[in-house]
């Protein structure tokens, strides 16, 4: 089970830092990703980051303002989201799989597990 959270409303150039914690497994087996989906539009991609070693990917949209990080002391997969946008505003989810393809890393379809998302808020 994965459990999402840390979101919240921020002004806009402000931060926010997004916890993904898991229970019943070792987040240090999987890959993990954080994908978002605004109102009326379609979940994307935002980052991810491999099980082996320091594979990280992120969207063109957030790269140089967000970074992703595991703990596996504490079992946390963290979105640090720096320079906040309105445009950043949606449910960001968390989402955790096997795979070792980094390609298959921005596909949703590389993660079986998903957790259930928190409202991350950017106003203007």
């Amino acid at each position: 089970q994965l459990q999402a959270s840390g979101g919240g409303l921020v002004q806009a150039g402000g931060s926010l830092r997004l916890s993904c914690a898991a229970s019943g497994r070792t987040i240090s087996g999987y890959s993990v990703g954080w994908f978002r989906q605004a109102p009326g539009r379609e979940r994307i991609f935002v980052a991810a980051i491999h099980r082996n070693g320091p594979g990280i990917d992120y969207a063109d949209s957030v790269k140089g303002r967000f970074t992703i990080s595991r703990d596996n002391a504490k079992n946390t997969v963290y979105l640090q989201m720096n320079s906040l946008r309105p445009e950043d505003t949606a449910v960001y989810h968390c989402a955790a799989g096997p795979s070792a393809i980094r390609s298959n890393l921005a596909s949703e379809l590389a993660y079986p597990y998903w957790g259930q998302g928190t409202q991350v808020t950017v106003s203007s």
